[in-house]
């Protein structure tokens, strides 16, 4: 019989090491998610026209919103099930497990249904070029019928890392990396499939990543047995879920709306520059990692020292991750000051997408090292189940700064992509200021007590 499954306990050993050890493969496991849209990106610019990656690139934003809704609601389950691992009290780890997965087996039919009634009125919205309308629709519409393993997915990692166990997440997520490129190099270069065929790629590595996590997950006598009377939600665990999740949910949803606003601004200028704003927010997403990884491991570390009572160990674990992330942001922000041109060049050899991003990357790239600190911050705060005021941060942020800004920009200097990519980073910095005051006046609050 193989040896029972085992998550990390975050309360106790060296704060450094145990930082290291949970967040290197829960940053792995995000270089290599990350890795779909990028080799959809890759492939589709390596074998199709700027049409089609101008397609891929709009119709990743709207996938993006859909991941960000998910994960939001996810990072809930990680929080609060590592809040009862903290507790010691496994009874209801269980019902936490089973409610979570109850729960987004709806959330998946919804977000189908939503998603394919609304695609049409969804991507005029965005100002989608008509040139690459159709395009766009076929990407979009094949990735709706993923959303069953996208959520089955993210929530198996999210239970796993609450669990304390980072690393088989990883694992899946690997396998499915692996067998999306093989399938996009298949489907577009050998079938002809274009933009559909990285699409339907997606959609098949990532059901056979969920069904591998779950067979894995019974083989290793996980604590949760996935039989169907374990699936029973609980309602106040649902309900406590709910009060942590949805508001994280929430503030990716309008984080992402307003760079979907940014988007249609940047798609009503041409097809080039909405080829730009799609490669950069790959980039966006690789610098950041460092960054949306760390967080998230501190909320579930915070999250089990919370469930303990040891925020003192938190905090610390605050500061490192802050300063490790700000170390690789900082490396990408580098890169797009000396050399924005090899950063773009590598998803299209298109000499004229290649010139109208080299400001827009310069100056978007100070947003790599402000939203780390919010990103980090938030984590913490998220952690200690604090999550309203992290939504009404970064529903602030999104909606009365970003939004307001992108449309006096684009009214101005519409043809100044420079100035345009400015809007993110003064944004986040705004964001990251009021942010660490917070934090600090709840340590002093809790010094204090």
């Amino acid at each position: 019989m193989a040896e029972n499954l085992k998550g990390l306990d975050l309360t106790e050993g060296s704060i450094a090491k145990t930082l290291i050890i949970f967040a290197l493969p829960y940053l792995a496991a995000n270089i290599l998610q990350s890795l779909y849209g990028a080799v959809d990106l890759f492939v589709v610019g390596l074998y199709c026209s700027a049409e089609s990656v101008a397609a891929v690139s709009t119709g990743t934003q709207v996938t993006q919103i859909v991941t960000s809704l998910i994960t939001g609601l996810t990072l809930g389950s990680t929080i609060l099930i590592g809040s009862y691992k903290g507790e010691r009290d496994e009874e209801s780890v269980k019902k936490a497990i089973g409610t979570t997965l109850t729960i987004f087996f709806f959330v998946s039919l919804a977000i189908t249904f939503l998603l394919l009634f609304f695609l049409d009125e969804i991507l005029t919205a965005l100002r989608t070029p008509s040139q690459s309308f159709a395009l766009t629709k076929e990407y979009v519409s094949v990735c709706a019928y993923g959303c069953l393993f996208i959520c089955g997915y993210n929530a198996i990692a999210a239970i796993l890392r609450g669990y304390g166990d980072s690393r088989s997440p990883m694992l899946f997520v690997l396998i499915a990396c692996i067998l999306n490129i093989v399938l996009d190099f298949l489907f577009v270069s050998s079938f002809g499939l274009g933009v559909g065929g990285t699409a339907l790629a997606t959609v098949i590595s990532q059901a056979v990543s969920m069904v591998v996590s779950v067979l894995y997950l019974r083989h290793r006598n996980f604590i949760f047995d996935f039989r169907l009377r374990s699936f029973a939600p609980d309602k106040d665990i649902a309900l406590r879920l709910a009060r942590i999740g949805i508001p994280i949910s929430f503030q990716e949803m309008a984080v992402r709306i307003s760079f979907l606003y940014l988007t249609a601004v940047m798609n009503a200028i041409g097809v080039y520059s909405a080829a730009v704003v799609g490669i950069s927010a790959k980039y966006d997403v690789f610098a950041m990692l460092s960054a949306t990884s760390l967080a998230n491991a501190l909320a579930a570390i915070t999250a089990q020292n919370y469930g303990r009572g040891s925020m003192d160990r938190a905090r610390k674990s605050l500061w490192l991750s802050l300063l490790f992330a700000l170390c690789v942001a900082f490396l990408f922000w580098l890169w797009a000051q000396l050399s924005p041109e090899t950063m773009i060049g590598v998803f299209t050899d298109d000499e004229a997408v290649i010139q109208a991003g080299i400001p827009f990357f310069r100056s978007c790239s100070y947003d790599y090292i402000a939203v780390t600190l919010v990103f980090i911050l938030n984590g913490y705060i998220n952690g200690m189940q604090k999550t309203v005021w992290t939504m009404v941060s970064c529903t602030f942020g999104a909606i009365a700064l970003r939004i307001p800004l992108v449309c006096i920009f684009s009214r101005h200097f519409p043809d100044n992509l420079g100035a345009l990519g400015m809007i993110a980073p003064t944004v986040s910095f705004i964001m990251a200021l009021y942010t660490l005051i917070y934090v600090m006046k709840g340590k002093k609050a809790q010094k204090g007590n």
